[in-house]
Order: C-alpha cells, then sequence, then structure tokens
C-alpha cells in the first residue's frame, strides 16, 4: 500500500459539513497535502468514497460564524463570574451602646420626666461610652466639635424649670440646642419655644478658651430674645392636659377662625422687627464643660456642678425616633 508519504502532493476535495444547526454553507477549501501534513494516512484511506466525517452540534445559534465544529472557551470555574456583595457589616459595640442610650431617653422629656430607674440605665450606658471615648483629646479635635448639636438628655436641674415650661397649656420646648464654631471660638446656646400662635427664642453668645485636652472656659457675653414669628395657620388640639385634667378646646375654633385674618397680617409687621439684645455680666456668667465623651454624632460633656449633658449633632440618625 502506497504510504502519502511517497506522493508529492495530492488534491483533496472540497467537503461539505452540515448538521440540523446549521446551513451548509461552512466548507473546507482545496489545500496541498504533503507528507509533512499527514504523514500517517494512508491513500486507500484517505481516497475512500465514504470518508467519516461527523459535524457534531452542541447548542450553538444557527448563525454562529465559527460553526457547529467550533466550541466557544469558557471561562474556568464554570460560568461567568459575578461580584458577590459583601456581607452586611456588624454595628460595632460602640454604635449600640449610642443606639441603647438614644432609645433610653424616650418619654424622658430630656431627663426631666425620667425615673431613678431610667437614671440609673443612663447613667451605666454613658460611663461605658466614657471609656470607649475615641476622642480622648477633644479640644484637639476641635472640627468634630464645629456644628450644631441638639440636646437629647441633660441631669441639670437649672434647666428642668425650662423644660417644665412645655407642660404649660399650649406652649412647648421645642429645640434646646448648642452651636460651636471652633475658629472663632464662640458658643451659642438656643432654646426654642412653639405655641399655637407664634414660635420665638431664646440665645446666649458666650466665648470659650481651652485650659486642657477636654475641659474649656464658659464665659456668656449676650443674651438675645427673638422676635416672635407669628404663623399664618393656627393650629388648635382637640385638648390639652393640665394639672392631670383633659380640657376640651373645641368651643374655642370658631374664635381662632375669626381671628385667623388678622393674626396673619401682624405675623409679618412683628417678624420684620429686630430682636432684643441685653448684656450678660453677674457672676453666673461663667462655667466650665468638660468633654468626656465626642464623635461625629454624639458629644457627652460635663458641668462644673457634675451635671451631663448628653447632644446629638443635627443630621444625625441618632435623632430619628
Amino acid at each position: 500500500m502506497a504510504s502519502i508519504s511517497s506522493l508529492n502532493q495530492i488534491p483533496c476535495k472540497t467537503l461539505q459539513i452540515t448538521s440540523q444547526y446549521s446551513k451548509p454553507t461552512s466548507k473546507i477549501s482545496t489545500f496541498p497535502i504533503t507528507s509533512t501534513n499527514f504523514p500517517s494516512i494512508s491513500v486507500k484511506e484517505f481516497t475512500n468514497p465514504k470518508p467519516k466525517f461527523t459535524a457534531q452540534a452542541k447548542n450553538y445559534d444557527k448563525d454562529d460564524e465559527w460553526g457547529p465544529e467550533v466550541e466557544q472557551i469558557k471561562p474556568s470555574g464554570g460560568g461567568v463570574a459575578v461580584a458577590e456583595e459583601e456581607p452586611p457589616k456588624e454595628p460595632s459595640e460602640i454604635e449600640l451602646l449610642k443606639k441603647q442610650l438614644v432609645d433610653s431617653f424616650y418619654g424622658t422629656n430630656r431627663g426631666l420626666s425620667a425615673s431613678s430607674e431610667t437614671r440609673a440605665e443612663i447613667v451605666e450606658l454613658i460611663t461605658k461610652l466614657e471609656s470607649m471615648n475615641p476622642t480622648p483629646a477633644p479640644t484637639e479635635a476641635l472640627p468634630l466639635l464645629n456644628g450644631k448639636w441638639i440636646l437629647a438628655y441633660t441631669s441639670f436641674s437649672g434647666l428642668f424649670p425650662l423644660l417644665s415650661r412645655g407642660t404649660l397649656p399650649l406652649v412647648r420646648v421645642e429645640e434646646i440646642s448648642q452651636t460651636i464654631d471652633s475658629e472663632t471660638f464662640v458658643v451659642q446656646n438656643c432654646v426654642v419655644f412653639a405655641g399655637p400662635l407664634a414660635t420665638t427664642s431664646i440665645t446666649t453668645n458666650a466665648k470659650f478658651e481651652v485650659r486642657s485636652p477636654k475641659r474649656v472656659q464658659i464665659k456668656f457675653d449676650e443674651g438675645i430674645i427673638g422676635t416672635p414669628q407669628l404663623t399664618d395657620s393656627i393650629e388648635l388640639p382637640e385638648n390639652v392636659e393640665f394639672l392631670g385634667q383633659k380640657i376640651d378646646l373645641s368651643p374655642f375654633k370658631g374664635l381662632i377662625n375669626s381671628v385667623q385674618d388678622t393674626a396673619s397680617s401682624v405675623a409679618k409687621s412683628i417678624s420684620s422687627q429686630p430682636p432684643i439684645k441685653f448684656p450678660i455680666s453677674n457672676s453666673n456668667a461663667q462655667s466650665w464643660l468638660l468633654t468626656t465623651y465626642l464623635d461625629d454624632e454624639l458629644r457627652i460633656s460635663r458641668g462644673d456642678g457634675g451635671s451631663v449633658f448628653v447632644l446629638i449633632k443635627e443630621g444625625s440618625p441618632l435623632l430619628k425616633p
């Protein structure tokens, strides 16, 4: 049997490969076969009238330009790589303590109505947070002190008469805040009162000096009584509680509606007036404040009388109920 190595060249016929998944368009063009190309194929085998060529389709698209015999290369690992989602981050111990502390303030009216058991729980949580203070030298991190801080809780009895005004009919303390500007060393304390007819504020301005890594000395120099801002739309509650009794206010609604237009015009004239300023120069105009815990959303401070203040930075999720 003559082997293919003894032949110089044998033309190869054009072969057509078809399958049930592709059109008979893929062809193998005539090309020369030499001994170096197929050294082990005999002439008999090559000229067999019934060549055994099989085209096995593997679910390829009919219009696949590579034909049914070319298998696409897949990345190792079987399939396209998909980025895994990171598992939710577990809250740290400090975050859990802060959440517990803020939750314990619920129903205490910033500390005025806190029971002895609640106060004990709050003191315990505050002590734990102070031991984990991430800012051991707050006065050396003044940018963290910047901004408006909302009072959430205090044990300072000097504020209780002010807070108790919120129990009077139609009057409530809407907000107590402290704004710090570390560039000008100015502290501004503000109390906002709200009622059915107007809102107003009392503000004190003070300067502070750094005395230690945790302590600042505060000197108040000016008080400001804000111009009452009458509401254009007067809202009257259905009833109020006073001295343990509920007082029905529905009979007053007709009267309120009759003066609605008058109140609207008065609001515009009063709101254009400047606020009232007065100097503060008595012996109580100075105090010091010790910051025992500070991060970007929570501040714990202690006053010179041992009282504690817990403040939350404006915009913090901790302020949401």
